[in-house]
């Protein structure tokens, strides 16, 4: 779905749509896309949303003579907290979910509030920070009339309202699968089936984009997990944990808290979380621990 939205030139329609609302300044758009890009992180996964945002950060600080290397820092920031605000923003929060049988709604009220006050923080950090670099780089000479139209960036009107709808219902479904009962996984396909009908004569072409050497990665790091379940070391990691913390709860949270965040820094997050899924559930079973207070 998302290499559809970029074939029909919904994100470099977005990113120009919004330069040319504040009148590209350059201050204005460190701030706006940073908040783009926790927005669509919200539904689109964090790292896809940075690799069509970069593109269009470097193409306007080509035009508009700014060093895009902070903005983009900006975006990394805000992508990863938007991510982590909802079920289907990053990898570790669907890995999560889908175990543990959490709905959209429970992140966006749990992590949501949490997330929204980050990106604030990160937003105000980030222009104080950043400002007098973009400012001491930025030649503000040419007119606006001479950067692109944002309709430039859509070759054909026709397939970009169809992908935009497209993303409307996938959006909706996310929301409300809750009470449909599709899983995220489903929702997934749906998504997929969707674009390829719709991109029928460019099915092929889309297949060969998609980023198969993380979706390889994906099937070994289960069957790595499986087998560290199966063969209970990850049993053994839970009782760990569970003697060490003496059952109390608040040194049971802390030393997961502590655990996930030095690990994600070494470690990919990914593999991290679905390492630590049958430990989390080993750990509630055995130390009598409520589920939702470890996950």
């Amino acid at each position: 779905m998302v290499e559809r939205m970029a074939e029909t030139g919904f994100f470099r329609w977005m990113c120009l749509f919004i330069a040319r609302l504040v009148k590209y300044d350059v201050i204005s758009i460190l701030v706006v896309f940073m908040l783009l890009s926790g927005l669509l992180s919200i539904f689109i996964d964090s790292i896809t949303v940075l690799l069509f945002l970069a593109a269009i950060t470097i193409e306007l600080s080509r035009l508009l003579k700014f060093n895009p290397v902070p903005v983009i820092i900006a975006e990394i920031i805000s992508s990863d907290v938007g991510g982590a605000a909802t079920m289907s923003g990053d990898p570790p929060n669907i890995i999560i979910g889908t175990s543990f049988g959490y709905s959209f709604s429970d992140f966006v009220t749990n992590t949501g509030p949490i997330a929204l006050i980050s990106l604030l923080v990160a937003m105000v950090f980030s222009f104080f920070a950043f400002r007098k670099q973009l400012k001491a780089s930025h030649d503000g000479s040419a007119a606006i009339n001479t950067y692109p139209s944002p309709s430039s960036a859509i070759p054909n009107r026709k397939h970009f309202a169809i992908s935009s709808i497209i993303f409307l219902i996938v959006v909706v479904l996310l929301i409300t699968h809750a009470q449909t009962g599709l899983s995220v996984g489903l929702i997934g396909v749906i998504a997929a089936v969707l674009a390829l009908i719709v991109s029928w004569q460019k099915c092929l072409h889309l297949i060969r984009r998609l980023d198969w050497k993380t979706l390889l990665f994906f099937i070994g790091l289960y069957i790595v997990v499986g087998g560290l379940e199966q063969t209970g070391v990850l049993e053994k990691l839970a009782v760990f944990i569970g003697n060490i913390s003496g059952g109390n709860l608040m040194l049971v949270v802390s030393l997961i808290l502590w655990l996930s965040a030095f690990s994600a820094a070494l470690v990919d997050n990914i593999p991290f979380a679905a390492t630590m899924v049958p430990v989390i559930r080993e750990l509630a079973i055995t130390q009598g621990i409520h589920l939702e207070s470890l996950s």
